[in-house]
């Protein structure tokens, strides 16, 4: 199966992992403020074609950094202000960014794997159908969010990965998104 196969269309969500597929993931370390945080080579040229296709796009990360505090809510605001304003500025378009501010370890529902912040992205866009929806993300909790809630996967690795939760790889979310 391809992606062509899937006839993606407006009717379509797109949920997208934040550190590691739009912007480069720092080592054993968080994005704590907007001087930190890279975009991925060639995501903003291009994020516009995913919303030519998709009707939804809507962001769902992990951010326990915050419960370490290394960083606060405010400071991930500012970071995804500031990315929402560079992605409009190339004709993007992120319709909602959800975080989960939640120790790994305290296995909160809004915390992926746990399908917290899907169930709440549904609940502010009624329309979003998860048969007709794909998380893209780089973590395989990412695939396993996907999974639970009954979407296509995308899991982006610079090395193939075989795992039965993923249903496409590629190395980047450009490269993704030149297979639309």
């Amino acid at each position: 199966m391809t992606l062509k196969d899937l006839h993606i269309d407006k009717s379509w969500t797109l949920f997208l992992d934040r550190d590691g597929v739009i912007n480069k993931k720092l080592e054993d370390d968080y994005v704590k403020h907007w001087v930190e945080f890279e975009f991925i080579d060639d995501v903003l040229p291009n994020f516009k074609k995913l919303n030519e296709i998709f009707g939804t796009i809507v962001v769902v990360t992990n951010q326990q950094g915050i419960a370490k505090g290394l960083y606060t809510k405010e400071d991930l605001e500012i970071i995804h202000k500031n990315m929402l304003y560079e992605l409009n500025y190339f004709k993007g378009t992120i319709h909602k960014v959800y975080f989960s501010p939640y120790l790994a370890a305290e296995n909160h529902a809004f915390r992926k794997p746990n399908i917290g912040m899907a169930l709440e992205a549904k609940k502010d866009f009624p329309h979003i159908d998860f048969s007709k929806s794909i998380i893209v993300g780089d973590s395989l909790s990412d695939m396993e969010f996907g999974r639970t809630a009954g979407m296509r996967t995308v899991y982006i690795h610079a090395e193939p990965v075989s795992n039965d939760k993923i249903d496409f790889q590629f190395t980047s979310l450009p490269e993704f998104i030149k297979q639309l």
